[in-house]
């Protein structure tokens, strides 16, 4: 029976990080991948092959709407979907056949199949596509299985017509009429991709305001740019159902009046956040304990109550982001290895890669009135910026809470160019606690999209901006 320091369950980018950094630190590892390839959801099925088609779709939106003022004249445009999603494809091989190579460079077994507990020392490895069983022992365990999307259970999902995440990244025709349920970071992405490609689009969202676990402002503002690309939006509506007949989908939801209201389209895309994914662990016999929403109950160091067994990523509490995954990834693996690390949760970023992007660090504004905490608000435009001017990218801006006595930064909200870039400047200076004026002091270079990040500040701090 092989014998290991850490075996980690799950090769997304918590788990072979967390592996990577176990080994960097001498302690001999083993990650168990259920599928054919390492990454995870986010490499395969999420994160990167999303962004792949975000990119490509916007190419193919900016060759019909800004070319022609740029001076470049195009005839015959069309999309390729075929072409569209085999690059995809090849992005995400490169990435995964990255992860793997990785594994080998640091010296991790890759041990393949499901992985579940026989004791909290002993784990079995079940191969998925048959074959024999192994066993390991190993002192360590780090659970980094993640999540899966949320299933309505009044919606019957038949991954056709009604859909996933996952199955709307290989779709290889533009539809006739994309409809989402949810405007959240998801529903939002792909309602971007789609009407990019001439799609009717429609999103359908309970709540009063998209992206709601945002700032309040960045879900206005994205909500009034994406309109424009001709995305339509249903707020305040509660979706009922979703039926399939043939190639059409109805979704019937209540209005905020209380009155049924039906929508007709091609494809239904159904967004309305993931649930943790800890199916066929057999935690029990670990004796690992749980805790609401199918977490798995952790401490402050992310032990679960099991002594030598972590959980990490979407299956404990907080936001479910690959990077939030990634610093719990280093930070267990140091712990184990007798450091003492650290992660501010509060400044660990969300981003939304629509475009115009968004993001946001720290309490928004909604938090801090909630809280009684006296601050100031200082915002720049994009409309105000040469660098936005020259890429025709006008929309947006960026908004900076500080505290009204003592200055420190206290919360960046962003929507513009390049802002899932930009975003980290933010993080950069509240982990250092700095405040606006010292932001405000930095020089930043002429033109860029980042002296919106500074003006933002000098507007924060006695509104003296600059260019407004």
């Amino acid at each position: 029976m092989n014998q290991y320091d850490v075996t980690v369950i799950g090769s997304g980018p918590g788990g072979y990080v967390a592996a990577i950094r176990c080994a960097q630190l001498g302690l001999k590892t083993a990650i168990i991948e259920k599928y054919p390839t390492l990454g995870g959801t986010c490499l395969n099925v999420g994160c990167i092959p999303s962004k792949a088609l975000l990119d490509s779709t916007e190419h193919y939106h900016n060759a019909h709407t800004t070319f022609k003022e740029h001076g470049i004249e195009l005839s015959d445009l069309r999309v390729n979907m075929n072409q569209l999603i085999d690059r995809k494809n090849g992005v995400v091989k490169a990435n995964v056949d990255g992860v793997a190579f990785l594994m080998k460079k640091n010296k991790i077994d890759v041990l393949q199949g499901v992985g579940s507990f026989i004791d909290k020392n002993h784990l079995r490895i079940t191969p998925t596509g048959g074959g024999e069983e192994q066993q390991i022992e190993t002192k360590n365990v780090i659970i980094a299985t993640g999540s899966k999307p949320t299933v309505l259970p009044f919606i019957q999902q038949d991954k056709q017509r009604i859909i996933t995440s996952t199955e709307a990244l290989n779709i290889r025709e533009v539809p006739r009429h994309f409809m989402v349920i949810g405007g959240g970071v998801i529903g939002l992405e792909m309602a971007s991709v789609f009407v990019r490609l001439g799609a009717k689009v429609s999103v359908i969202e309970y709540a009063d305001a998209l992206i709601p676990s945002m700032d309040r402002s960045l879900g206005k503002e994205i909500q009034r740019v994406l309109k424009k690309t001709g995305v339509e939006f249903s707020l305040s509506h509660k979706v009922t159902g979703a039926t399939r007949e043939g190639d059409s989908v109805t979704v019937t939801a209540t209005n905020p009046k209380g009155e049924e209201v039906k929508f007709e389209g091609d494809y239904c895309l159904v967004a309305v956040g993931r649930v943790p994914y800890t199916q066929g662990l057999n935690l029990e016999a670990a004796g690992v304990q749980m805790e609401e929403r199918g977490r798995i109950k952790v401490d402050e160091h992310l032990q679960t109550s099991v002594p030598g067994i972590y959980a990490i990523g979407d299956v404990v509490r907080g936001a479910m982001l690959a990077h939030k995954a990634e610093e719990e990834g280093v930070f267990v693996a140091e712990t184990i290895a007798g450091q003492k690390p650290h992660i501010n949760y509060l400044l660990i970023p969300g981003v939304v890669y629509t475009w115009p992007e968004v993001a946001g660090v720290g309490y928004t504004e909604e938090q801090l009135k909630e809280m009684g905490k006296a601050y100031k608000s200082g915002q720049f435009p994009f409309r105000a910026s040469g660098r936005a001017r020259a890429s025709m990218d006008l929309d947006g801006f960026v908004k900076v809470l500080a505290d009204k006595e003592t200055d420190e930064i206290l919360g960046v909200h962003m929507i513009g160019p390049r802002i899932a870039d930009l975003i980290a400047e933010a993080v950069t200076a509240m982990e250092f606690r700095a405040s606006a004026e010292d932001v405000a002091r930095m020089s930043h270079a002429h033109p860029t999209y980042a002296e919106a990040m500074k003006e933002a500040c000098l507007a924060a701090t006695e509104n003296r901006a600059l260019h407004m």
